[in-house]
């Protein structure tokens, strides 16, 4: 008993560390190389937007929530968005559907790769690093082209879009999204066989399915697990409901098992983004706004992360009562401690970045 107490000591981690991404902050409990307990504290980039969402209107808010993370840029402004729709009953346009879609899936297939392309700079496979982030260009510049701009596309507005897409557009996007089925099966194949790649991220990170569902995680990380949920699929919004969304999921409940799910999504997705090319109606970008009334609201999306929950109130003035927003990173981390129990410190990086943590986000 001496001898294990011995051998065991806290190393702090964070907030500000090589190995993370984001401040977050761990206390550890390592013994030699192994870490036998984690301790997580979070709160290290508060910025106040809820408070600041109090202060602006409804549709100054469009921009504040579009803010909130640079990954998930456009599911913080389209839920919320939902959410004052669903208040004031405000049915969106066919068309304006479809183009709320394609901006939310272009957004999947380039944070789903910026993921993996950190996999592999942890890792230490540098080559296919700078690769996958070569082809996640692509993306970024069909959102340059379409939307003017790389990250914050600005396309929702209440009641509809902003932004509309013509043939010269989407036959640039469909020669895109060729481009990147092509390299995203390339990757992938890498992914599955690498064997530097597979010591590295199978059997790390564990995260069984019947924990998965103690935690309740959202997102990749649930589906990792083997857990089928997907709002998408669940609740469907948008033009959801006439697409054919596929719920991937992979049995491994490891790093590895994250990052397919991730990749195979990428496949989903160009697969959605093809269909609403194929199926864009026509037709007006937004509804006529009405009077927003005094009440509540509640809406859900399919964020790349997973899903992300938008609260409002209103009192019948045009300034919000109240706006909360829950998001993935918040369902997932403290799945943490289970994941890194008895893991090598050196595998810290790569089981934080399975879970696609967004700092920004959660502390909000």
């Amino acid at each position: 008993m001496s001898d294990v107490k011995d051998t065991t000591y806290t190393l702090p981690v964070g907030p500000v560390h090589v190995a993370l991404e984001e401040p977050m902050y761990f206390k550890l409990d390592v013994d030699g190389e192994i870490v036998r307990g984690v301790e997580l504290t979070a709160g290290h980039v508060h910025r106040g937007m809820e408070a600041l969402a109090l202060r602006r209107t409804l549709f100054q808010n469009i921009v504040l929530t579009e803010r909130v993370c640079s990954l998930c840029s456009n599911s913080h402004p389209y839920t919320y968005c939902m959410a004052v729709e669903n208040l004031a009953s405000i049915a969106v346009p066919e068309r304006a559907l479809y183009l709320r879609v394609m901006a939310e899936e272009i957004k999947r297939v380039a944070s789903h790769l910026f993921n993996v392309a950190v996999l592999a700079h942890i890792i230490g496979f540098k080559s296919l690093f700078m690769h996958v982030m070569e082809v996640r260009e692509i993306m970024q510049d069909v959102k340059e082209t379409v939307y003017g701009n790389r990250m914050d596309l600005a396309a929702n507005c209440i009641g509809g879009v902003k932004y509309d897409v013509d043939a010269e557009l989407t036959r640039f996007l469909v020669e895109s999204l060729a481009k990147v089925e092509r390299e995203v099966r390339s990757i992938m194949n890498i992914y599955a066989t690498d064997a530097m790649i597979l010591r590295r991220s199978r059997g790390v990170g564990v995260l069984g399915k019947e924990d998965a569902r103690s935690f309740a995680v959202v997102g990749p990380v649930a589906r990792g697990s083997g857990l089928p949920l997907d709002v998408r699929v669940e609740a469907p919004y948008g033009a959801y409901p006439r697409l054919d969304v596929e719920v991937v999921t992979e049995d491994g409940c490891d790093v590895h098992s994250r990052a397919m799910v991730r990749m195979r999504e990428i496949l989903v997705s160009i697969g959605l983004l093809r269909r609403c090319v194929k199926d864009l109606p026509g037709g007006p970008l937004c509804a006529p706004l009405p009077e927003i009334p005094a009440g509540e609201s509640l809406a859900r999306s399919e964020a790349p992360r997973g899903e992300l929950v938008y609260y409002l109130r209103t009192d019948g003035t045009d300034t919000p009562n109240r706006l909360k927003w829950r998001v993935p990173s918040y369902m997932n981390w403290d799945a943490l401690g289970v994941m890194m129990k008895d893991c090598r410190i050196s595998d810290i990086p790569l089981i934080v970045n399975s879970i696609d943590p967004c700092i920004s986000c959660t502390e909000r």
